[in-house]
């Protein structure tokens, strides 16, 4: 009985959801099916005639469904109300990406090239809401620009932003600068708020090509620099799920807080083996642990992993809400789990001394680092030391001058662990993966919740030791699913589009670093390149455009491979705690491992895929947008100081700079390089002055001078440290009354 019970009863509930799915599937196949029979609009009363479904109940379920596929895209309501096929009309449904400069882009769901939507086109939708639009041809750019046709769904109800009055009318500018409108805000909607405080206002009225929104305050954050604002406005800006429902934190609690003897049977006991997690100093949820021992002609690796499908079980209160949040969420000084504390940081994390369940992958690693054969199977584990990156690579580096007793017990396991990674490493090497090795930049705070510092952590040999035995896992988790024909959400991510990558062979040459043009571009060649500048000043700006030229990796059911990695296939598989798309994986793994097939696994993940990918992009902005306020926060109250930054981007109006070891960015105006005329040349890396001849390029290092800090702008301003002397000594001929001015101050 256990057995059923403990393995059988989560594919229950999985036959069960899979049922719900195939007949919602059917349904709404019965409504396009009806759609495309007719060959014309159809409406409501018309298509519940065809489908039979006109009773009451069965038109209100009918209409239920109609506006799931218009959320979806699949169909479109015109003005007349009538229901239209997409397929029938020249229209392209997508999600809209907001820029703060007014214009904005229709991103496809089919993933074919953005259209462009001119500011007039922005007026009525925010950034986020789902739209149909027609093509209208190109813009000046070359761009496909498009007009919208419908608007499928509002994405943004609530805001976050400053409170302001003028002239008696109150309004809230978003702190989001994707959101370029103003929110009107009746007077006697403002609950008690004052301006100049931030405010979360629900919208009761969306944009129209003739109106702002209106809303109305239905909470007061507070006072606009206070301590851990900049994370209540990110998480509100963004519209990060922040609360647990009550039926998801019930359901947690229900598992208690030690793993029952029921839940440990028919599973391989690895309680004998020293398993052990390293992870930074401040985690909290340990989704991985390692082991490792040699044997012949190479190694027996097992990662295992937290078992988190075994207690979130699809259709469930837990499911719901993680699948909901799609990824935990880590602030400087907060964290938005995924899943609640008690599975998050209790059952499912794995901490030492303490029984877990897990999904474990087995490998054998030969010498040359290649997996040579792999399994999968549910244990048990028991970790023995909970380690950090930082004592580990101490360890390795001088096993003599670590004294932490923790680390020195399972110093056999670490040495094996090391050798094996560096057979993978020099694997990966081998076929031209990308390596980034920028350092982690860390905030330090005062007993007042502001920022004291910001410290840089380099990678060490730690991190790149549990970044090759997860990703190893992965691969062989991709290769399990492809294998037994199970649809799964990969890892995926793109080559280089032809126009970011000619910018890239500018910009590099500027280095006297050439990519090749006759044949496709392979990861190797970038690999190459970033290995040919290390130690170089300029090997972080170099890594960080080479990045920003490649495409954002996602989540999807079809198999692209993944250009950073190398890899044909790839999943992740090793973070169910903290990331949806890994749950899904371990869900195939399970599935195959009871004894099921690819015809009896059922999931919709192309939806699933964009959602997933979507809610990644929303906490990285969100974590950036936080990180950004604590910077403005930390240069406020220094005005005047002088600071070494180096060249990150040149443009018409003047040089984007980061200051060395803050990787904080900022903007030195052309006004601010000194008393000349200033015009980018044609490679669009240089900046070069009219009379004097300097040129500034993309990798200068510059001495300079804070001058201005505007926190709700997230804008830094320098202007060069030999600047304000060079103008106040300048030619009157050559110096505007602008300058004359600023001159004297």
């Amino acid at each position: 009985m256990h057995r059923k019970r403990t393995v059988r009863g989560p594919r229950r509930q999985r036959r069960k959801v899979s049922r719900q799915t195939a007949r919602a599937r059917a349904d709404a196949a019965l409504i396009t099916d009806a759609l495309r029979d007719a060959g014309l609009p159809l409406t409501l009363d018309e298509l519940a005639q065809r489908l039979g479904r006109t009773t009451r109940a069965a038109r209100a379920r009918l209409d239920a469904e109609l506006d799931s596929l218009v959320r979806a895209g699949e169909i479109v309501r015109n003005r007349r109300g009538e229901y239209c096929l997409r397929e029938f009309l020249p229209l392209i449904v997508g999600t809209v990406s907001a820029h703060r400069d007014g214009h904005g882009f229709v991103m496809p769901d089919d993933r074919t090239t953005p259209i462009f939507l001119p500011p007039r086109q922005m007026l009525e939708v925010m950034h986020g809401d789902r739209v149909a639009v027609r093509r209208t041809g190109t813009d000046l750019r070359g761009r496909p620009e498009g007009a919208i046709v419908k608007i499928l769904e509002r994405k943004t109800q609530q805001i976050v932003g400053r409170l302001y009055e003028e002239a008696g009318i109150f309004f809230v500018v978003p702190d989001n600068p994707r959101i370029t409108h103003r929110v009107l805000i009746p007077r006697d909607r403002l609950e008690n708020a004052r301006a100049g405080q931030i405010v979360l206002v629900k919208l009761i009225e969306q944009p129209s090509k003739t109106a702002q929104p209106v809303g109305h305050v239905t909470r007061v954050l507070g006072e606009h620099a206070a301590p851990g604002m900049e994370t209540e406005i990110a998480i509100h800006s963004h519209g990060l799920p922040f609360e647990f429902p009550p039926d998801a934190l019930q359901e947690a609690e229900r598992f208690g807080t030690h793993v029952s003897a029921a839940a440990k049977r028919d599973r391989e006991d690895l309680r004998d083996l020293a398993f052990v997690t390293i992870d930074g100093e401040d985690a909290r949820d340990f989704d991985d642990a390692v082991w490792c021992e040699p044997v012949r002609g190479g190694w027996r690796l097992i990662v295992a992993i937290a078992d988190v499908a075994a207690y979130v079980t699809p259709g469930s209160a837990l499911d719901r809400e993680a699948q909901h949040r799609g990824t935990s969420v880590y602030f400087p000084n907060r964290v938005l789990p995924m899943l609640p504390e008690a599975l998050s940081n209790g059952l499912c994390s794995l901490n030492p001394d303490v029984d877990r369940l897990c999904l474990a992958c087995e490998m054998r690693v030969n010498q040359a680092g290649k997996v040579t054969r792999s399994r999968f199977f549910e244990a048990v584990i028991r970790s023995r030391a909970r380690l950090t990156y930082t004592k580990v690579a101490a360890y390795l580096a001088n096993p003599a001058a670590v004294e932490d007793q923790d680390v020195h017990a399972v110093g056999p396991l670490l040495n094996d662990l090391y050798n094996v990674f560096r057979a993978l490493y020099a694997a990966r090497l081998e076929r031209g993966a990308l390596e980034l090795d920028v350092p982690e930049l860390k905030v330090q705070f005062d007993a007042h919740g502001r920022v004291a510092a910001f410290v840089e952590h380099a990678r060490n040999d730690a991190h790149r030791l549990i970044e090759e035995c997860m990703i190893a896992a992965n691969v062989q988790a991709a290769r399990f699913l492809k294998r037994h024909k199970i649809p799964t959400l990969y890892r995926v991510h793109g080559r280089p589009e032809e126009e970011r990558l000619e910018q890239l062979r500018l910009f590099l040459q500027g280095f006297g670093i050439h990519l090749p043009r006759d044949r496709p571009l392979e990861p190797g060649d970038l690999a190459a390149v970033l290995k040919q500048v290390v130690g170089r000043e300029e090997a972080e700006l170099i890594g960080t455009v080479i990045v920003r030229s490649l495409p954002h990796a996602a989540y999807q059911p079809e198999n692209i491979g993944h250009f950073g990695l190398a890899l044909k296939e790839y999943v992740h598989f090793t973070s169910p705690i903290r990331r949806y798309p890994d749950l899904i994986v371990h869900r195939g793994i399970r599935h195959v491992l009871h004894g099921g097939d690819a015809d009896s696994f059922v999931e919709s993940l192309e939806q699933l895929g964009l959602h997933c990918s979507f809610t990644e992009r929303r906490a990285e902005e969100a974590t950036r947008d936080a990180l950004s306020w604590l910077k403005c926060q930390y240069m406020q109250d220094k005005i005047g100081e002088e600071f070494d930054v180096i060249v990150t981007g040149v443009v018409d109006f003047g040089l984007f700079v980061r200051v060395k070891g803050l990787q904080i960015d900022g903007l030195i105006h052309v006004s601010g390089l000194g008393a000349d005329y200033f015009t980018r040349d044609r490679s669009g890396f240089r900046m070069v002055a009219a009379r004097s001849g300097r040129v500034f390029k993309l990798g200068d290092h510059l001495r300079v001078r804070l001058v201005n800090v505007l926190i709700d702008e997230r804008k830094i301003d320098f202007e060069l440290a030999e600047a304000r002397a060079e103008l106040a000594n300048a030619p009157r001929r050559l110096r505007s009354p602008w300058q004359r001015r600023r001159g004297r101050r």
